[in-house]
């Protein structure tokens, strides 16, 4: 791999690569993000800013259980979710995480 190829991949890598890549208002292939993307975008998140919080534990599970299923098998993640003193995976989120799997 060439260090320009490395470079690539480093930004295209963890979770602030998104965030970063919008803020520029570039995509990852060097395209210009169109300006109705963005401003909806922002509107969305603006939005989201604003919005009550649960709690963080509620907080953190929603994100194990989102991001984890992308790459963790149910069985797992289920037992991960058990061991680290969360609730189970709910029904429902098993049909939309992994119901097409």
């Amino acid at each position: 791999m060439t260090a320009e190829t490395n470079q690539v991949n480093s930004t295209t890598k963890g979770a602030d690569a998104i965030d970063e890549a919008i803020a520029k208002g570039i995509d990852f292939d060097g395209s210009p993000i169109p300006s109705a993307k963005l401003d909806l975008y922002n509107q969305v998140m603006a939005l989201e800013a604003n919005r009550q919080r649960s709690g963080v534990s509620n907080t953190m599970r929603s994100r194990i259980v989102r991001i984890g299923a992308k790459h963790i098998p149910q069985p797992e993640l289920d037992q991960k979710l058990i061991d680290a003193g969360f609730a189970p995976l709910k029904e429902k989120e098993i049909a939309f995480f992994y119901g097409g799997k």
